[in-house]
């Protein structure tokens, strides 16, 4: 019984997302960066609970794999390259998701990387792909989607930020300036669509299991953040997240979810 109820609230009636009808047909969710981390267990927790997925990422291997596993469990999934850096790739991926499904009622840009140093180091380049992906990605994945959830009469836009939106650390200072940055333009889009029947969801995770560390270029960052990252989350835990924020009755709107490990004081 539970687990049919939780598919039902990823099911929608034409304007009323997150809503179940019995009539309904089910939601479609294009999801960023979803080859892993906090992108792949939430395509996996969304088709789980009844959601059409389209997967966006550099690395097609591994989205082919993921949505080999989500089709397996009876869900559906297709995949696509993606590089958020570039407008017309972003463009092509809403365009496919909506030829592949008729619609797009919520994107998760979820894309980010995290290269971490001191700003005297002067990583310039770090900087500027920093920007790129975390601040343009996201501006790019709005300017593709928003038309057609206008269009639509519904959408919910999902942006995945960081604890680092709320507070700055030592070798962090681009990374999350670029955080803030998400969550100042989810918030300004959030009221400009409050007459428009279009959600806008800002999550920051706190530590959670994920590559970014991986790409620390800077020895000092990458061992500070060893440090730092000593308490963790699953990556489960904001795909639950991001399906609560999804599930509200349309008429509810989750502007933003902060989630953090519970031993964590950051």
């Amino acid at each position: 019984m539970r687990a049919t109820y939780r598919q039902a609230l990823f099911h929608h009636s034409p304007g009323a997302v997150g809503m179940s009808h019995s009539n309904s047909t089910q939601l479609v969710v294009a999801i960023t960066g979803a080859s892993s981390g906090i992108g792949a267990a939430t395509a996996r927790v969304l088709a789980e609970r009844g959601a059409k997925v389209v997967l966006g990422a550099r690395r097609l291997k591994r989205l082919e794999d993921l949505a080999t596993q989500i089709r397996a469990g009876d869900g559906v999934a297709d995949t696509r390259v993606l590089d958020v850096t570039q407008h017309a790739s972003v463009e092509n991926f809403v365009a496919e998701t909506i030829a592949l499904h008729g619609r797009i009622d919520v994107l998760v840009n979820n894309a980010g990387v995290m290269p971490l140093s001191r700003m005297d180091m002067l990583q310039v380049e770090e900087w500027k792909r920093t920007m790129d992906v975390n601040v343009m990605g996201v501006l790019y994945g709005i300017a593709a989607a928003l038309p057609h959830m206008q269009s639509q009469g519904s959408g919910h836009i999902i942006n995945v930020a960081s604890i680092g939106a709320h507070r700055s650390y030592p070798g962090a200072g681009v990374y999350c300036a670029s955080k803030f940055a998400v969550w100042a333009i989810s918030d300004a889009l959030r009221q400009e669509l409050v007459e428009e029947n279009i959600r806008v969801t800002t999550v920051s995770p706190g530590t959670t299991e994920s590559e970014l560390a991986e790409h620390i270029s800077d020895p000092a960052a990458a061992e500070a953040m060893r440090a730092f990252r000593a308490t963790t989350i699953s990556p489960e835990a904001i795909a639950e997240a991001i399906a609560y924020a999804i599930a509200q009755p349309a008429e509810v709107s989750i502007s933003e979810l902060v989630v953090r490990p519970t031993r964590s004081p950051d």
